[in-house]
């Protein structure tokens, strides 16, 4: 699998804390080797007509993704709250 990045999550990770984004970057690497790592707490998003995923990054920081083939599109990054809005 390979990542792609919307221009919305490079947004949002670069507002993020250099610790967070170090965080980001550690889970990315446990999403590229096993989608179903118990630290990323990985689940589909409830109430979205396309198949969008949700993952853990900290106790409050969360990403969302879909996938297209063999390419995981990074969405949203952020709290519960921000990955709410559309």
């Amino acid at each position: 699998m390979k990542l792609r990045y919307t221009r919305h999550f490079l947004e949002d990770y670069h507002r993020l804390p250099q610790p967070i984004q170090k965080r980001m970057d550690k889970q990315l690497n446990l999403l590229l080797e096993n989608f179903h790592h118990p630290s990323l707490r990985t689940k589909i998003v409830k109430g979205t007509k396309e198949k969008i995923w949700e993952a853990r990054v900290t106790r409050g920081c969360r990403f969302t993704f879909q996938t297209e083939r063999e390419v995981y599109i990074l969405r949203k990054i952020g709290t519960h709250d921000i990955l709410k809005s559309p």
